[in-house]
This record gives C-alpha cells, sequence and structure tokens, in this order.
C-alpha cells in the first residue's frame, strides 16, 4: 500500500513540475533554438510540450499501475476474523435472543 502511495505522489509532484519547468525553460532561453523563435511560437511550443509532458506522466503512471502484482484473492486481517469470531460464539443473556441484540446495536 506504501509503494502505490509513492508512486501516486511521485507521479503528483512530476506532473507539477515537468510543466513548469518547461514553461520556464522556454521563457528564460534554456532550451536550444528557443531563443530564434518569435514569442507567440514560443508560447505555442512551449504550451504544446507543457501539455504532452502531463500527458506523458499520466500514461506512464497508468503502466506502472498495470505492472502492479495483483493478490489472487483478498485476505482478511487475522486479528480482526479473530475477533468477529470471539463475538459469534459469546453467549447472550439470559431471556434475551438474536433478535434484541441486534436492536440493541441499532
Amino acid at each position: 500500500m506504501a509503494g502505490v502511495a509513492l508512486k501516486f505522489l511521485f507521479a503528483s509532484i512530476v506532473m507539477w513540475v515537468a510543466p513548469i519547468l518547461i514553461l520556464h525553460g522556454f521563457n528564460h532561453h534554456l532550451f536550444p533554438g528557443a531563443s530564434g523563435l518569435s514569442s507567440s511560437t514560443m508560447t505555442l511550443v512551449s504550451g504544446f510540450l507543457a501539455v504532452i509532458s502531463v500527458n506523458l506522466v499520466i500514461a506512464l503512471y497508468i503502466i506502472m499501475a498495470m505492472w502492479e502484482p495483483r493478490d489472487p484473492q483478498h485476505q482478511p486481517d487475522p486479528t480482526f476474523l479473530a475477533a468477529a469470531k470471539a463475538s459469534i460464539s459469546q453467549p447472550l443473556p439470559s431471556g434475551s435472543s438474536r433478535e434484541d441484540a441486534r436492536e440493541k446495536a441499532d
């Protein structure tokens, strides 16, 4: 479970940071060839690349999720099962029935 949360956190951070870095890089001419572009072209290219980077992160996150190992069958918590079995096997007080106990619980 912690592995899934870490992958989600990592993907979320990259999904926020990658487009910002791409936009910053184009606006400050950090990428080769970006200085020769007009202002509107640079805005369009940086915007498209930022959107593509987010879509790539989403696609990679989906692929990582598909590679997650699957449990063939869900296994309940053993301590919960033990407590549930113990509560079922407890005797009821004299003069009461299972229906009375359910009504009190509600």
